[in-house]
């Protein structure tokens, strides 16, 4: 017997919009809290006891390695301790953590701090919590709703961070991002819906069993270091990018809102037809390896103009446009690139690539200022960005495919073989992966050349 769980986009249901807006409340407050130390921390770090260049760099990104190490492993235990139970841990986890890192008079209790919040990695629980709370055709959308809450997220740290901060200081960031925790509590046991039964779905969590073949795969390889690079140079930038923006560009700090808004706003709006014209005209691989090139030589820009107004403006414009299109195009992707069972996985190791390289640059940053001076941090991410230009000429240009999955209860091996052949030979159809413990066939396919009364005929 078979069931078609692939169906038309249709309406969510009143239980789906209220676990996407629960879900992506819940993501996004979370990361202003983490996001909102970036624009200020290495300003207000100063007034705090023992602080190094190098130490200021790791109280911004240590919340990258706890997260990065725990995120897959918090996905597994909410399979087996339940989603609602695992996230409310990571959330008073993460409370916890700007509790401990509010309280503190030295950089050494911050770094302690971040690194407590980053331990409350739940990233990986919500998508499967999201997972289980929709239909796979109005899955999509659901997870759309949680990436935009997370660049809303990101714009709205970069304005609310500087502005908090010059009324409350360091500390009051941190006991606000406490606060954040509480709420998100609260939405996840008051607004997100209870599913009905767990299921692992492999299109949206990490798989230990697939592991193995991700890791294997030079393709996925390659985004994952690009998501690595991006972030880390991200980070680097962020550790003297306030102090150039105070001490050269002779802004006070409590009004650096002033630039990073308008940049960002400008920037999301510069990105969008570049968006559509990787994904609607086919050209992903010229847009993408483009973008990292104009983010090389704007970092080189900010190495050699970062200290005149109009110089560092024109610079961070770019920068940003540049950024959020990577940032738009790389998880797309890396979907696209996934083999067919395997989209969970690999998105799941992209995630901790993307925040252990948050934490490599953090100590990128700290090192070079520390040594060299703010305007080298610049010089040695633009290296940095070169290096992921090379690595990305040489990728394979992404296929125009996507997911679909067909219910399927096999009853034997050779069974599963047969069907696995007659797909394979429908037109169309570009890789089957079937999974016998949740009776799921995942295919991917493109639309355009899809026979789909093949497609069924063979499956019923």
């Amino acid at each position: 017997m078979t069931t078609d769980v692939h169906k038309p986009a249709s309406m969510m249901s009143q239980q789906e919009k209220r676990a996407s807006i629960g879900l992506a409340g819940i993501f996004s407050m979370r990361m202003l809290g983490l996001f909102m130390v970036l624009p200020v921390m290495s300003i207000y770090a100063e007034k705090l006891d023992d602080v190094t260049p190098l130490l200021m760099g790791l109280a911004i990104s240590m919340y990258g390695l706890t997260q990065a190490c725990l995120q897959i492993p918090f996905g597994l235990m909410s399979d087996k301790f339940g989603r609602k139970r695992m996230i409310t841990i990571g959330l008073l986890l993460f409370a916890i953590g700007s509790v401990v890192a509010a309280l503190s008079t030295s950089i050494y209790g911050v770094i302690i701090g971040r690194a407590i919040q980053g331990s409350g990695a739940v990233a990986a629980a919500i998508m499967a919590l999201a997972a289980d709370l929709t239909l796979e055709q109005n899955r999509t959308k659901i997870m759309a709703t949680i990436g935009i809450s997370i660049g809303i997220s990101f714009a709205l740290a970069m304005v609310i961070g500087p502005m908090l901060a010059s009324l409350t200081g360091l500390q009051g960031i941190f006991w606000f991002t406490a606060l954040l925790a509480v709420v998100g509590i609260f939405l996840l046991h008051r607004v997100v819906p209870n599913p009905a039964k767990l299921a692992v779905h492999k299109d949206a969590e990490p798989v230990p069993a697939l592991l193995g073949r991700v890791l294997n795969d030079r393709e996925l390889l390659r985004l994952d270091f690009g998501i690595f690079s991006l972030h880390m140079v991200m980070t680097a930038i962020f550790v003297v990018l306030p102090l150039l923006i105070r001490d050269r560009l002779g802004i006070p700090a409590m009004h650096h809102w002033y630039i990073y808004l308008p940049v960002l706003l400008l920037s999301i709006i510069a990105m969008v037809p570049f968006v559509i014209i990787a994904e609607k005209k086919q050209k992903m691989k010229l847009v993408f390896v483009g973008a990292i090139g104009v983010l090389s030589l704007t970092s080189l820009g900010l190495y050699f103009y970062g200290t005149t107004l109009v110089g560092f403006l024109m610079c961070l414009f770019i920068y940003f446009a540049a950024f959020n299109l990577l940032e738009a195009t790389l998880p797309s992707i890396v979907s696209k690139m996934s083999f067919a069972e395997g989209k969970g996985t690999a998105m799941g190791v992209y995630s901790s690539s993307q925040f252990f390289g948050a934490f490599c640059g953090g100590i990128l940053g700290g090192s070079i200022y520390s040594q060299f001076g703010m305007s080298e941090v610049f010089l040695a991410c633009a290296g940095i960005l070169f290096v992921w230009f090379l690595v990305a000429l040489s990728m394979k240009s992404p296929r125009h495919v996507s997911t679909l999955l067909k219910h399927f209860e096999a009853e034997s091996t050779s069974q599963v073989d047969e069907i696995t052949a007659k797909l394979l030979a429908t037109e169309g159809i570009l890789d089957v992966g079937i999974s016998i413990d949740d009776s799921t066939i995942y295919l991917k396919v493109d639309h355009q050349l899809l026979d789909e009364q093949a497609l069924d005929k063979i499956i019923s």
